[in-house]
């Protein structure tokens, strides 16, 4: 317990843009419950765009470690995760502290709070992709986060049961559905209210009116190289198509802003951006025709805006989009994207079979839930007992 407030302290962590959009939520359940002492402590893994989350989501750190270098390496990286994350918790004292999915913060955070026995809670625990290499390093550092932490909040059932699989104990895994699901409808509601939080995207789509819009991102270390020339190859086949923009926001990463720069820069429908802040992003998928992605996240954003999703990998953690028909693996040559899009693109009945608005992913009530469960383990009262059932 916290000696000034006498309630649990709970300590939530992030270092990157994705996991302070799929944080944020659960920091403002936390904050907005009254039963806990909530201690929000960021790493800045990746400075600039993590940046851009805080200040959308109005999230103040009590504690910024700042640790992001140009340059750096895993090992080093790492190294200062886990020292000066061990710090923290030493002068700050949690009594839990929460993680998220699959970044370097999460597995050295994880390892920090292990050395001293402080317990863990996993946020998005359970998504495998069965190939320890794929993607990298994310799938070594989920798996490592799993063995450690002691609650698990996974997003589905098919995450629960790769938990299940690996002998997680059933009382410490809770389905919560995915809090992303949560920011993306509550940003989705303050676009509607407020359309000029997306400026861009607005100037963009007036400038593509009479053209459908093919959102692309692509960042993944796996697909660094030839994979990224693979995928520059696709979406120069795809602009020539007398129909279609390309909206790309890049990677700062310079193994995919070069690359792309090089290869895209020049050609008139094709927009090469800077990094978009969440509503701004938000925008871009809803304006979009389909999206053409490696990310993680957007597999489970876009079921809920009714948006096929091409996805830039061979294989993928998140199994249910794939079942269910609103995502497709189409790895990185590039005649293979532009087979498949062109065919969402030109066949309405493919689109349509794509497009279902039902998300496996959650109602957006995910973060009240993962609140409840923590008020349950900390011999809180619960105001929801359906939310730890």
């Amino acid at each position: 317990m916290s000696a000034e407030t006498g309630r649990p302290r709970m300590l939530v962590t992030f270092g990157t843009r994705p996991e302070a959009i799929k944080m944020a939520p659960v920091v403002d359940a936390l904050r907005m419950d009254g039963r806990f002492d909530v201690r929000v402590v960021v790493t800045a893994q990746h400075r600039e765009m993590l940046d851009q989350v805080l200040e959308i989501f109005g999230i103040v750190p009590d504690l910024d470690l700042d640790l992001m270098q140009h340059g750096q390496n895993l090992d080093e990286l790492s190294a200062r995760i886990v020292t000066r994350f061990g710090a923290a918790l030493d002068t700050e004292k949690p009594d839990r502290v929460l993680v998220h999915g699959d970044t370097l913060t999460t597995m050295m955070a994880t390892l920090a709070c292990y050395f001293r026995r402080i317990p863990v809670g996993h946020v998005e625990a359970g998504l495998r992709s069965g190939n320890i290499y794929a993607p990298w390093p994310e799938e070594g550092n989920r798996r490592v986060t799993g063995v450690l932490a002691d609650l698990h909040f996974a997003p589905t059932e098919s995450a629960a049961d790769a938990l299940r699989a690996e002998n997680v104990p059933e009382d410490a895994i809770h389905v919560t559905g995915n809090t992303v699901v949560d920011a993306l409808l509550a940003t989705r509601n303050r676009l509607a209210k407020k359309p000029g939080l997306a400026p861009i995207i607005n100037a963009l789509r007036d400038q593509y009116a009479d053209r459908k819009i093919i959102a692309v991102t692509a960042h993944r270390r796996e697909n660094f190289g030839e994979g990224m020339r693979q995928i520059s190859a696709a979406m120069r086949h795809l602009a020539q198509r007398g129909d279609v923009a390309i909206i790309y926001p890049l990677h700062p990463n310079p193994n995919v802003k070069k690359i792309m720069r090089s290869e895209l820069s020049q050609i008139a429908n094709i927009a090469l951006i800077d990094p978009l802040d969440y509503p701004e992003f938000v925008a871009m998928m809803e304006a979009s025709e389909i999206i053409i992605t490696d990310s993680g996240g957007i597999q489970e954003e876009a079921p809920s805006l009714g948006k096929p999703v091409l996805v830039l990998r061979e294989t993928t953690e998140r199994p249910e989009g794939i079942s269910l028909g609103t995502a497709k693996l189409v790895g990185t040559d590039s005649a293979r994207i532009v087979s498949e899009a062109s065919r969402l693109l030109d066949c309405p009945s493919a689109y349509k079979a794509m497009s279902l608005t039902h998300n496996p992913y959650g109602d957006g009530t995910a973060s009240q839930k993962i609140a409840e469960v923590l008020a349950q383990q900390s011999g809180l009262q619960v105001k929801d007992a359906q939310a730890v059932s």
